[in-house]
């Protein structure tokens, strides 16, 4: 998860997003891409992709598109200087660390899966708000949508992280026979906060805690998990038990696994990964198994 891409709307919670992703670049030796996307008016220029003057190898045309291309050309001004600072802060924070700077002009989130494909990107690190969001560039909507459609991991923050310092990791899973195709990446995950405790999150309602637990360590051991707790909640909505039990451990990341065909384990499911992402506190890491 070198290459991390940080969609921003210069909000606050693209600024936590953008703080998480500078930080983990500097403990993986990875660079960030700054990205804006610019939904601009039907009738502007269409074909902004980078900052600098030249686009696609050609001079900005004059302004024949009357007033729309106007305003889209002003607005990409003041989105360079807005981004200028961002990278200047970048350089005091955590210097050495590579940003890198870009624009798409398109829908939010063609913009953003586009850029992942163009800057072959590991990692998307993006805030979010919740549903009760009435504008932004991160409203539930575009949030899940990424988690949905992005070919690599997305990072979902909504709160500033005072040092990303990952202590708690949850895992949430029901231990089936498919959520064991999931242990790859969760691999990866603790590989990467090697002091960090796991929780193996079993949530159901009405379960029997001392069979749920034997279950669990089976399966620990089967996959070969080291490090880890093992807990289970009851509660009436996974993504609510989810929620409350990561923070009761102050957990500092929640790892969720997604799949987007039917019929696998309810923990697989992309929906709940989308509420989870978008309502717990801590941030929230999504990835796609292999089909």
């Amino acid at each position: 998860m070198k290459n991390i891409l940080v969609p921003t709307d210069f909000s606050a919670e693209s600024h936590h997003a953008y703080e998480v992703a500078l930080q983990l670049a500097q403990q993986t030796g990875g660079s960030v891409t700054l990205l804006h996307v610019l939904e601009a008016p039907e009738s502007a220029t269409p074909n902004f992709s980078t900052f600098g003057g030249p686009v696609n190898g050609a001079e900005l045309p004059n302004s024949t598109g009357g007033m729309d291309q106007l305003f889209t050309i002003k607005l990409m001004e003041v989105t360079k200087r807005r981004m200028h600072q961002l990278k200047e802060e970048a350089a005091t924070l955590v210097p050495g660390v590579s940003v890198q700077d870009t624009v798409e002009v398109s829908r939010i989130g063609t913009g953003i899966l586009t850029a992942v494909e163009k800057y072959d990107i590991d990692l998307v690190v993006m805030g979010a708000q919740g549903h009760g969001a009435i504008e932004g560039f991160f409203v539930g909507s575009n949030t899940e949508r990424i988690i949905r459609l992005a070919p690599c991991p997305v990072l979902s923050v909504k709160h500033p992280q005072s040092g990303f310092d990952v202590r708690n990791i949850v895992f949430p899973s029901d231990f089936t026979e498919e959520a064991a195709a999931a242990i790859e990446g969760l691999r990866q995950v603790v590989a990467a906060f090697p002091n960090a405790t796991l929780h193996l999150l079993y949530v159901a309602s009405n379960t029997d805690g001392t069979t749920a637990e034997q279950h669990i360590q089976v399966f620990a051991e089967r996959v070969g998990l080291t490090n880890y707790k093992i807990d289970v909640v009851n509660a009436v909505r996974t993504s609510t038990g989810i929620e409350q039990f990561a923070q009761q451990v102050k957990a500092d990341l929640v790892v969720i696994p997604t799949h987007a065909r039917t019929g696998l384990s309810r923990l697989l499911q992309t929906s709940i990964a989308e509420t989870v992402a978008t309502s717990a506190f801590p941030p929230v890491l999504t990835y796609h198994l292999k089909s």
